[in-house]
């Protein structure tokens, strides 16, 4: 069965698959005592583990869990074993949730629906379910696009500086980070961007504004994110997003747009048939938000608000349009702003780990052209998620048009004109560049050693 995850996690020569023979497991805790020699290990039929002393005696030992806290995607546990999502980042789990408290275009074309009346309905749904709040990710998208386009400025302007490097790489696709952060650590990190992504921003939004606006600590909310793509999941689990203070992460389970249809078929709900209901706002004083998009296509917009706000706020030339040029595929597209024959932006698109290749090798070479790239490890983008849905009656090439074509419906708006981000931005994060909006919306990247052999061992 072919993985969920990107293929940037299932690279073989990433020593980034175990066979379906092996047991994904981490290494048992062996009591050593000084003097004891060296322990054995016996497992039983029954899979039972026991430490086995020099004199004989035994000690039944705990099997450990892995759980996607555990995992940096540094082995094939996470694609090969999907018992790694079960305990903490699938539809079983927020079900269980929900029953203890009692990506719209993909569903759209499930259900022959448009992706307003989709998103209206899923609030429904989840609604029923036991959900207390619903809420729109493109409205946290909006901040993750503005620190996207700022970030490039400051870097722009000071790229003497190395801390400051271009190009600058986008970082909303996790998979395209796990590969970055394992495979060329320090080489990559400097230039990926260290904007939140909109999963991430959301977190930050429903932790911490949201549960001040409710007057509860954030570990009292249970905190779920719907995506077209199993990497979120990965995301979700990293350190970085966990607080320390409050035990609870920012964003608690993240199920697929594949998982939700699962909840819909086991609830025996068909979708069409369920009465609309407005998606909730963040703010209580606000109306209830229609759903929104952000221009520039299926994986977030982040080259085309950057590219005319870069364009706008260094050399005063205003962008109505951008136009893409394709490379050696439609994977691979470059965008450039000329000025009396001088090229004063070179931005690009890569998207699909081939192209990703190719960036990086440009990049370690110091043969890498671009100011800015939008990098994403799916070919066709998030649109193409390995957490959308399929339709097996429907050519993966029309399906994909399709979906886009439902995409490009919903309304889209700038950033910059959503009067309530700037009151967020003023009340909530006290000014662009504070302290808390660098804590809030920003985060870091960690080069990761390669992992030795030793979760090879068959034990």
């Amino acid at each position: 069965m072919a993985s969920p995850f990107s293929g940037a996690l299932q690279l073989t020569d990433l020593d980034d698959f175990i066979g379906p023979s092996q047991d994904c497991i981490k290494p048992m805790k062996i009591d050593k005592k000084l003097g004891s020699g060296v322990a054995k290990i016996h497992i039983e039929d029954d899979g039972t583990y026991f430490q086995v002393s020099q004199d004989g005696g035994t000690r039944k030992l705990e099997k450990a869990k892995i759980s996607l806290d555990d995992c940096l995607a540094c082995s094939g546990c996470v694609t090969s074993a999907e018992t790694v999502l079960i305990t903490q980042q699938s539809h079983e789990e927020l079900r269980k949730i929900l029953d203890a408290n009692k990506s719209r275009a993909s569903l759209a074309v499930k259900f022959q629906l448009n992706p307003t009346d989709t998103a209206k309905k899923l609030t429904a749904f989840f609604k029923k379910l036991g959900a207390h709040y619903v809420f729109d990710t493109a409205f946290s998208r909006n901040f993750s696009l503005l620190e996207s386009q700022r970030e490039f400025v400051r870097r722009f302007r000071g790229q003497a500086d190395r801390k400051h490097a271009l190009p600058v790489l986008t970082s909303a696709c996790p998979g395209w980070i796990c590969y970055a952060e394992k495979t060329h650590g320090s080489t990559i990190i400097p230039y990926i961007s260290t904007a939140r992504s909109p999963q991430q921003v959301m977190g930050s939004l429903v932790k911490d504004f949201f549960a001040q606006q409710q007057c509860v600590t954030p570990d009292k909310i249970y905190h779920v994110t719907v995506m077209p793509c199993y990497d979120k999941k990965l995301e979700a689990s990293r350190p970085d997003f966990f607080s320390q203070e409050h035990q609870t992460r920012d964003v608690d389970c993240v199920i697929t747009t594949g998982e939700v249809f699962k909840l819909l078929e086991e609830e025996g709900v068909s979708l069409p048939d369920l009465e609309p209901a407005p998606l909730d706002s963040l703010y209580g004083s606000m109306s209830p938000q229609e759903p929104s998009s952000h221009r520039g296509g299926g994986s977030g917009g982040y080259l085309e608000h950057v590219f005319r706000h870069a364009a706008q706020e260094l050399f005063g030339i205003h962008v109505d349009k951008v136009t893409y040029k394709p490379l050696r595929n439609k994977d691979f597209q470059e965008v450039t702003l000329e000025s009396e024959g001088r090229v004063l932006l070179h931005f690009a698109a890569a998207y699909g780990f081939r192209n990703i290749q190719n960036l990086v090798q440009k990049l370690k070479r110091g043969r890498c052209p671009y100011h800015y790239v939008e990098v994403m490890a799916c070919p066709s983008g998030c649109l193409n998620g390995g957490g959308q849905l399929k339709a097996p009656e429907m050519p993966s090439k029309e399906l994909l048009q399709h979906v886009e074509r439902l995409y490009s419906m919903v309304r889209t708006e700038a950033p910059e004109d959503v009067s309530e981000v700037r009151e967020l931005y003023q009340h909530w994060l006290h000014g662009e560049g504070s302290e808390r909006t660098d804590c809030l919306l920003h985060t870091s990247y960690h080069a990761v050693e390669k992992a030795s052999s030793g979760l090879s061992i068959r034990w």
